[in-house]
């Protein structure tokens, strides 16, 4: 069932509108989530093998380089966390930040999911241009939010704040 009828401008602005109000939901959503919940990793949040405690970001992706220019919205609620910077270095503040890069990217995860929902109501070039928006714009973020996580357990590991290996 696609819109079809409808011109190509409406398609834009709808599809416009249901990525800002998915945002919106999803980041509440997120942000509504207790901090206990993002304690430790999940299925998709877990770090594998092949980042090497960040590593393999600033390896292979040159992460450093274009990690600061991706806006950050982690405070855009009342009571929310900016992860632009450290907000201390003690291993309770270091732990919150790692638990606050779940949250994001847990975010980024369900809004890239989404993409595909685009398919059911735009023409196939236009469904597909939604996908394409859903990668370019989550990515990113799950790429730096992995980055940043993997880099703060690998200062907890060694300063025996956090166990050596990985489930």
């Amino acid at each position: 069932m696609h819109l079809g009828g409808l011109p190509l401008g409406w398609l834009v602005v709808i599809d416009s509108l249901v990525w800002a109000a998915a945002s919106v939901i999803v980041g509440l959503l997120a942000h509504r989530a207790p901090l206990t919940r993002l304690d430790r990793d999940g299925a998709f949040t877990r770090l594998r093998g092949f980042e090497r405690d960040g590593r393999w970001y600033e390896h292979r992706l040159r992460i450093k380089r274009w990690k600061d220019h991706l806006p950050e919205a982690g405070d855009v609620f009342a009571g929310g966390f900016s992860k632009r910077a450290l907000h201390g270095t003690s291993p309770a503040e270091l732990r919150r930040f790692i638990a606050e890069t779940r949250r994001a990217e847990l975010t980024h995860w369900v809004l890239l999911a989404l993409g595909p929902v685009f398919l059911l109501w735009n023409p196939w070039w236009l469904g597909a241009a939604m996908v394409a928006y859903a990668v370019s714009a989550n990515v990113p973020c799950l790429l730096v939010q992995r980055y940043n996580r993997a880099r703060l357990e690998r200062v907890l590991r060694r300063a025996g704040e956090m166990p050596e290996c990985r489930p």
